[in-house]
């Protein structure tokens, strides 16, 4: 969710490529707002550069991506990123999605789906999101991102690519979103790492966790419960009276969304009382296009990635450079550490 008026740049150059022979392929994915919104919520403010600008954010995510390379070992890594924090095609099927978290201006009000929407962002986080940019293209971790998409749609397609090559490369997923545990499906080998109790200790969700904790069978089945459910916090407003697991009981029952609305729309179903077959027949018009906003897009424009996990920086000199400006030597050798080993 980065601030609108950064751009990402295109993905860094690709960096020297060193892996283990004995060492399984595994893509790891982040979503990397996610992320670095944790850290700059969990990690002290008081992290400051020389120039004692808060660094807080910055190091987080580092010392998070040195964590997760040690634990999972990946041979390939993607910093998804967010070029479109509300695209266009989602606002315009739902007015409200996000509409809550839009910069109000100075002596004005917040709204509108224009494309230039910029979301409320803690003052101390911006700076810091525009060094995050530099200091990934100098280690050579690929950072992509598709203009009028979400990072959750970058993750779609990559995870979806990944699955259509037949390569059998398992997927990990990492990111503090749930709308994302749509994408976890056992045969494939997708899962989600969740850091509800922070990143050295994550939350593998898989079909069995979504079974136990949501009554959902699968990834899918977790999409249709939450266009049910509804969101407050993206603005989608679900069907009313219909709660998580009020959803998954129906989905259980009919199999998927469109077998609800089958029912929905067959008076001879005895499956449905009166008060939810009336709430789903008034929240027609929001069920006809909910899944396209609650879906993450499995086919943006993504463009060809150099996600091999670097073994050495990109940019040595700019690494080194940045480090020096913003006090970060601690946490980019346990980057590098992690790179390398």
């Amino acid at each position: 969710m980065a601030p609108a008026a950064l751009t990402p740049s295109a993905s860094p150059p690709t960096a020297t490529v060193g892996r283990m022979t004995d060492r399984p392929e595994k893509l790891l994915l982040l979503d990397t707002a996610s992320l670095y919104f944790r850290a700059f919520y969990g990690v002290p403010d008081s992290l400051r550069a020389p120039d004692g600008s808060p660094v807080n954010a910055v190091r987080g995510l580092l010392d998070m991506i040195a964590t997760l390379v040690t634990e999972y070992r990946p041979t390939r890594l993607v910093a998804c990123w967010d070029d479109d924090w509300r695209p266009a095609f989602r606002v315009a099927a739902i007015p409200s999605y996000k509409a809550h978290r839009v910069a109000t201006p100075a002596g004005g009000s917040a709204g509108g789906s224009d494309a230039g929407d910029v979301e409320e962002v803690p003052d101390a986080l911006t700076p810091q999101v525009a060094v995050i940019v530099e200091v990934l293209a100098a280690l050579g971790i690929a950072r992509v991102g598709v203009p009028g998409y979400e990072a959750d749609d970058v993750i779609g397609t990559l995870v979806a690519r990944e699955l259509a090559s037949g390569s059998g490369v398992p997927v990990d997923v990492v990111t503090g979103d749930r709308d994302l545990f749509q994408l976890v499906d056992d045969a494939a080998g997708v899962r989600v790492l969740y850091p509800a109790r922070g990143v050295k200790d994550l939350t593998v969700v898989d079909e069995a966790l979504l079974r136990e904790k949501y009554a959902v069978a699968s990834g899918r089945a977790y999409a249709e419960m939450a266009t049910l459910r509804g969101d407050p916090s993206d603005g989608l407003p679900g069907v009313a009276g219909i709660g998580e697991k009020t959803a998954a009981k129906l989905l259980d029952r009919y199999g998927s969304l469109d077998g609800i609305l089958a029912a929905r729309d067959d008076e001879s179903d005895k499956g449905l009382t009166a008060t939810q077959r009336r709430r789903l027949v008034e929240a027609a018009d929001y069920l006809a296009v909910a899944p396209v906003v609650v879906t993450v897009a499995p086919d943006a424009p993504v463009g060809e990635v150099s996600d091999a996990v670097p073994a050495a920086p990109a940019d040595p000199a700019a690494l080194d450079a940045l480090t020096e400006r913003w006090g970060l030597r601690s946490s980019v050798q346990r980057v590098l550490g992690a790179l390398g080993s």
